[in-house]
């Protein structure tokens, strides 16, 4: 008995296989990039975000440990919103990471800039 599945992308019936969903690989591409599109876009957004604020803390930071106003930060765009990992010492101070570089707000607006010296390098 033939059934009259229906491509649930185009509408268009579906030949082939009974267990087959789309009627071309072109639909089933279209309909998943579109139920998959908000997440895809919210990812490539935090990734944008991670990417820019480990180049900012980089750039700021060539030798590896510097203070700066947070301002300087602040004028390059840096997200405090986002960062990959924190670490809390013994003391309790927390640092906050954008992949190998971290930063420790300080008192009266000053970051302290540090680069993680054991994170792996390919």
């Amino acid at each position: 008995m033939a059934t009259n599945r229906k491509c649930p992308e185009c509408g268009a019936v579906i030949n082939g296989r009974t267990d087959k969903k789309f009627c071309s690989d072109s639909c089933r591409s279209t309909h998943n990039n579109r139920e998959n599109s908000d997440r895809f876009n919210l990812m490539r957004n935090v990734n944008h975000a991670l990417r820019k604020n480990r180049r900012i803390l980089e750039e700021l930071n060539p030798k590896g440990k510097v203070t700066l106003p947070r301002q300087k930060l602040e004028e390059r765009g840096f997200n405090f919103k986002y960062f990959t990992n924190m670490y809390r010492t013994r003391q309790g101070l927390v640092y906050l990471y954008c992949y190998e570089h971290g930063y420790l707000p300080l008192e009266k607006d000053y970051i302290l800039l540090v680069r993680w010296r054991d994170w792996p390098h390919p």
